[in-house]
């Protein structure tokens, strides 16, 4: 299987969760939060990210309200999205966030930490879930399609 470089982000108004993952594309885990500043900062500290990861795409949690539509806060992700991706010069893949802060919540309670004194962890965790997801996407397709394109040995 072909390696590969994602970062996850979770993008709020004050900060961004960011995540990556492992050359094989098994396993995301959370890397740091920005704190929100200015575009030009964070797209700094990202494209740091990028050059020591060799990152190849960007996710990116999309916030769906929960009837699946596209909201206010959906719509500032996509812009900002289309603002990175043009800075950055890397394609943007979007993933369903909904649930996604709510789970890392419950995550960080099972191990007995605040996530009220915690939001930076919690956006952390967020983006790794959001990446995760994504990754176990892009295999589940990849199997398909190898499944799609051997022969059936029963057919011959």
């Amino acid at each position: 299987m072909a390696r590969i470089s994602a970062l996850g982000l979770d993008v709020g108004r004050k900060r961004i969760g960011v995540a990556g993952c492992d050359g094989t594309g098994l396993i995301a885990t959370g890397l740091t939060t920005i704190e929100y500043k200015s575009f030009v900062q964070v797209v700094d500290q990202l494209r740091d990210l990028i050059q020591q990861r060799q990152v190849q795409v960007l996710v990116v949690g999309l916030p769906y309200s929960m009837d699946g539509s596209l909201g206010f806060q959906a719509k500032q992700v996509q812009k900002f999205a289309k603002r990175l991706t043009a800075a950055l010069q890397l394609p943007v893949e979007y993933m369903d966030e909904r649930l996604t802060s709510f789970q890392a919540e419950q995550l960080l309670q099972a191990e007995n930490i605040s996530p009220s004194r915690n939001k930076a962890l919690i956006d952390r965790k967020a983006a790794a879930l959001i990446l995760q997801q994504w990754l176990d996407q892009r295999r589940s397709q990849k199997m398909q399609d190898s499944a799609m394109t051997t022969p059936n040995s029963a057919l011959m």
